[in-house]
């Protein structure tokens, strides 16, 4: 039996469809019932329910042989590390009451990086507190996903321009969504691995935003351009929406750790898994750009 948390995210939603596909015993926790699609909800057992609550787990949990984890965003927490570190406690603490003997968890790449590093800083403390559970423990450790794009799909239709905050011609780290789900599965229907380790998943590529900013130029079929936005005025942004102060710290601290470079390492040791930006690009990003200007049309008509 295989225990998967988010299963309506990117990534747990890709893994169920995965684990399902092979055969696979699955049981998920999920606040909402009601977002799992129909054929995977007649194929899983349900807990509903979060993953931070002990009682939840121990419904989740007997009978497990593995367990994916991944602590879903909570901007209004008092902290991304306070955040994690609550739902990795209560997770650890669990997994050694039910005797789960393996874990793989979403986290990020720049384990060991030695300033504060906000929302990576976070996961880095998450892995450290699941490690005590005893189980065999996979940190699935990446970089820049390349699904951060699609939130800026008004821009890129619109302006014809994407925002980051590294500089547009030094090689950005980027892994697609699809290919981590397919690292976990990998990991949680053989289970012969043992041991805590820090596992890098990052895409092939070495492209820089400017590049990125030409392959989505040529796949999308209009011009787009990467334009550097400076990290006090990305912290601004985040006000004008709302963000706390500790949340726009988080936020901000993890980009400036990736402008410095906390992936290099990790990039430098990973075995690249298979899709590139541009495959990504022409498969998930030119339909969801099209779906979006079609959504602009019918808003206007």
């Amino acid at each position: 039996m295989i225990v998967v948390t988010t299963p309506t995210g990117q990534i747990g939603s890709r893994l169920v469809r995965r684990l399902l596909d092979g055969g696979e015993e699955v049981r998920v926790i999920v606040r909402d019932a009601s977002r799992l699609d129909d054929r995977v909800r007649e194929q899983v057992e349900v807990v509903s329910g979060t993953h931070d609550d002990p009682a939840v787990l121990d419904k989740a949990l007997p009978g497990a042989d593995a367990l994916f984890w991944l602590v879903p965003p909570n901007p209004r927490a008092p902290s991304a590390e306070a955040h994690y570190v609550h739902f990795a406690r209560e997770g650890a603490a669990a997994v050694a009451r039910h005797g789960v003997g393996h874990v793989v968890g979403v986290s990020s790449a720049g384990h060991g990086w030695p300033t504060p590093a906000g929302v990576l800083s976070a996961a880095f403390a998450m892995d450290a507190e699941l490690a005590t559970s005893g189980a065999a423990y996979r940190a699935l450790s990446m970089p820049f996903y390349m699904e951060n794009v699609l939130r800026q799909l008004d821009a890129v239709q619109g302006q014809n321009a994407f925002y980051l905050t590294c500089a547009g011609d030094q090689p950005l780290a980027t892994i697609a969504t699809r290919d981590i789900a397919a690292v976990a599965a990998g990991l949680l229907t053989d289970l012969s691995w043992a041991g805590q380790e820090n596992l890098p998943v990052f895409g092939p590529d070495r492209l820089t935003p400017d590049g990125m900013a030409e392959v989505m130029s040529q796949e999308l079929g209009h011009p787009v351009a990467y334009r550097r936005m400076a990290l006090d005025d990305y912290a601004s942004l985040l006000r004008s929406q709302g963000a706390a102060e500790q949340a726009v710290k988080d936020v901000t601290d993890a980009f400036a750790a990736q402008d410095h470079g906390i992936y290099d390492a990790d990039w430098a040791s990973a075995e690249p898994t298979a899709t590139d930006f541009r495959t990504w690009c022409r498969e998930v990003l030119k339909p969801a750009a099209d779906a979006h200007t079609a959504a602009a049309a019918r808003t206007a008509s």
